[in-house]
């Protein structure tokens, strides 16, 4: 049964985080690059908002919400 949850331990730091271990090397030479995966996400997160800001302003001139102040039958 400790050898099961060795295993585990090994598959995690030997292989799911080695990209953060390189990440974590690079950071020392290069800031810039170390940082470019939470740039991206950033930059995705950002259109992502845009997008839906953008639909939900679409629907509302289209009046196409029901903005009917009701409530739920079972209440």
């Amino acid at each position: 049964m400790k050898d099961f949850f060795y295993a585990i331990q090994d598959l995690f730091v030997d292989v799911l985080f080695a990209p953060l271990d390189a990440l974590r090397i690079l950071e020392l030479d290069n800031w810039w690059a170390a940082n470019i995966i939470s740039w991206i996400f950033i930059i995705i997160g950002m259109a992502a908002f845009t997008y839906w800001m953008l639909q939900l302003k679409g629907f509302n001139d289209r009046n196409e919400e029901d903005k009917s102040i009701t409530s739920h039958s079972y209440l």
